[in-house]
């Protein structure tokens, strides 16, 4: 079958990828209907520094609304011809870690929830296998658009589970560093937990405009200063309850302890340093070690009934994630220069989306 995946060091294109994926009793096979390049996959081949690098002819991609064209004969929910979300986080949720609530590493080692593209081979494919359909599938309610549910398995997944790590309580201040499509998440997740202030770090001009309609309040460039004096000027010098991080180079960490008010903020990231080199901490930032700040790093929560309640929340009007969507291409061939722009990041880009009608593509 045709896939897209790695070719060699730094170099990705089109594949012939083999064997066929093959339908496991509790697994659906599907073929994507539409498909999203992510950063992830961007530091996965060109980060040289990232362990997810595989070799050649494996397939890359862990966004999608797919079409089931078969399922297992222990499949209870799901039938062949319905069209799903693809959760980005699949884990083997007989893991002995699932009882332990590690829903995001439950091997115990790092990304282990992460499988798609990691220890089975991704979604950019002709068909693509997801091996236990009824836990990992998410049902599309009635409402939801193919690409607003595209757009919930890792964007909205990942901004919310920075807001979830947040601590928000009502009437709090909140900063988000970061407005790309996750950043942009975290501000309309954090309005939704009830943050009375938000304040959007970034500076591209269609991401602050749409972080304003989520729900920031303000908006920090660091074009214009140091971040953590903006912040720090406007709440007077206290700081935030609460930062989230869905961006940013190595430096943004340190300054996410600095901005945070002490004696009971926190900061929550959800970004991806690259690189080798150890990240720092200011010490007098965080209290020499007592100033009563809480730091929580996680990856994107996942499965079906994760993703199905995001979904509900777009289906009830509570926000509209297709609004990150800026490019759109329409055919299978269109993921490289999908995947190449997400690399590049024009000043236009937020998010790009692959269309695919298998009928025209024969």
């Amino acid at each position: 079958m045709k896939a897209y995946g790695y070719i060699d060091a730094d170099h990705v294109g089109m594949i012939d990828y083999a064997p066929m994926p093959k339908v496991t009793p509790y697994g659906a096979l599907l073929r994507p209907v539409a498909m999203a390049p992510c950063t992830s996959d961007v530091h996965n081949v060109f980060d040289k520094f990232s362990p997810t690098r595989k070799p050649s002819g494996w397939v890359l991609g862990h966004e999608a609304v797919g079409e089931i064209v078969e399922v297992g004969e222990m499949v209870q929910d799901f039938h062949v011809g319905e069209i799903v979300a693809v959760p980005a986080i699949t884990p083997d949720w007989r893991d002995r870690g699932i009882q332990e609530h590690n829903f995001t590493h439950p091997k115990g080692t790092p990304f282990s929830g992460q499988r798609l593209c990691k220890s089975y081979p991704g979604v950019f494919g002709e068909f693509f296998l997801m091996e236990d359909a009824d836990t990992s599938l998410a049902k599309i309610p009635e409402g939801v658009t193919i690409e607003q549910a595209l757009m919930c398995v890792d964007m909205v997944s990942t901004g919310f589970t920075g807001v979830n790590n947040a601590n928000i309580q009502f009437g709090d201040w909140v900063c988000v560093i970061g407005i790309g499509p996750v950043g942009l998440m975290a501000v309309a997740g954090a309005k939704l937990k009830g943050a009375a202030r938000i304040i959007a770090v970034g500076t591209r001009s269609n991401c602050v405009k749409l972080a304003r309609e989520y729900g920031a309040t303000d908006i920090v460039s660091y074009k214009e200063g140091d971040i953590v004096e903006q912040v720090l000027a406007l709440t007077d010098g206290r700081g935030v309850d609460s930062t989230i991080i869905a961006g940013g180079s190595d430096e943004v960490f340190g300054q996410a302890i600095a901005m945070t008010c002490f004696g009971k903020g926190t900061i929550s990231n959800v970004n991806y340093f690259g690189k080798a080199d150890c990240l720092e901490i200011p010490k007098l930032a965080l209290g020499r070690g007592m100033g009563g700040k809480t730091i929580h790093t996680e990856l994107t929560q996942g499965g079906r009934v994760w993703v199905e309640r995001l979904m509900a929340m777009v289906a009830c009007g509570r926000f509209d994630p297709g609004k990150l969507i800026t490019h759109r291409f329409y055919g299978f061939d269109h993921i490289e220069e999908a995947m190449f722009l997400m690399r590049d990041k024009p000043d236009d880009l937020i998010k790009t989306v692959v269309h695919v009608d298998w009928e025209k593509e024969k």
